[in-house]
């Protein structure tokens, strides 16, 4: 049935893929803009049109099955899904406000894991009950993994090209690296849309399945996908300011040959989990690509005080969020 309920979670479900475009939109514009090949307008029409573009291509929505399936479905309600939304858009929120690049893929699969714990205890379930802990280990797990995949091929990348460019003019190649990130920053959009705007998917496809308005297993309506990248585009436009500072000049200095270098690095691992149908930070993935480019050149070229405060940050997002969303729950389970 299509209720007021169900309409309010659809509506928070696109507005927290709103947020989360423009919290991201960092992600894939920061290098391209700290290195003034594109001004900042130029780069997030770039992101938001290869955002978007992802819709084409894309038709297996792997990750959003994963989403999914990290709370037990008979402990999904829509109450469940609008307190992890409510969450998640807070964090989310918070985060932005203060500059902080957190995983909007994490605060969304924390809100929506503690809502849903909550629920079974209400229910006079184990806590553990509701979760699908082969899912959930697996998102944690690429808490660390996924930086350090960024990294490593982001630091081969670009000791490959230094070796391949050892002889280039220095301006000659710089001019060439300019026309080759935008290619870059494309590719890294591209793939932000592929993983991102698959984890609102499976959100609203569960609570589309909780409304009983599709049965479970049924494929998955035509304009879910259209809608969420639709929002997370329009959210990429709206830009994320005070993140691309951080993203693109605090954790260390970036060239073009070396914003080319991130941009790949991180591409190619969003590009890699999304076969494997894992939903991954893409803040944490270009992070970890950024600190891979600087330590081609020495360990001290990495702000290693900023890069700890992030890691902070990517620690107590899943936990915060699913504190939120089990308040949240509580307030909202009779509405």
């Amino acid at each position: 049935m299509v209720t007021t309920l169900l309409v309010a979670v659809v509506a928070l479900a696109l507005i927290f893929d709103y947020t989360n475009g423009f919290h991201d939109a960092a992600n894939s514009i920061a290098t391209i803009v700290s290195t003034k090949v594109l001004t900042p307008f130029q780069a997030v029409l770039l992101a938001a049109v290869f955002n978007f573009a992802a819709y084409f291509f894309i038709k297996d929505h792997k990750v959003a099955n994963t989403v999914a399936k990290t709370v037990h479905e008979e402990f999904i309600t829509l109450h469940v899904v609008l307190a992890g939304l409510i969450a998640a858009i807070t964090w989310n929120l918070t985060t932005w406000w203060f500059g902080i690049p957190s995983s909007s893929s994490h605060t969304l699969i924390g809100g929506f894991a503690g809502a849903g714990i909550t629920n079974a205890l209400f229910m006079g379930q184990h806590a553990m009950a509701a979760i699908n802990s082969t899912y959930i280990f697996k998102i944690v797990a690429y808490i660390v993994l996924a930086p350090f995949i960024g990294l490593f091929i982001a630091y081969f990348i670009t000791i490959l090209i230094l070796h391949i460019c050892k002889r280039a003019k220095p301006a000659v190649a710089e001019r060439w690296f300019k026309r080759l990130q935008l290619v870059s920053a494309a590719a890294l959009s591209f793939a932000h849309g592929t993983n991102d705007a698959q984890k609102v998917m499976g959100i609203l496809y569960v609570s589309l399945i909780a409304a009983k308005v599709i049965n479970s297993g049924a494929a998955m309506p035509e304009w879910i996908p259209l809608a969420c990248y639709t929002a997370i585009a329009l959210g990429t436009m709206s830009g994320g300011w005070k993140i691309v500072k951080t993203m693109g000049s605090k954790i260390t200095k970036i060239t073009p040959l070396e914003g080319v270098a991130a941009e790949t690095a991180g591409a190619v691992t969003l590009f890699i989990t999304e076969h494997f149908a894992i939903p991954v930070s893409t803040t944490h993935t270009i992070t970890g690509s950024i600190i891979g480019v600087g330590l081609t050149k020495r360990v001290s070229a990495v702000r290693w005080g900023v890069t700890v405060n992030l890691l902070w940050a990517w620690v107590i997002t899943i936990p915060i969020s699913a504190l939120i969303a089990g308040l949240m729950f509580m307030l909202v389970r009779h509405w």
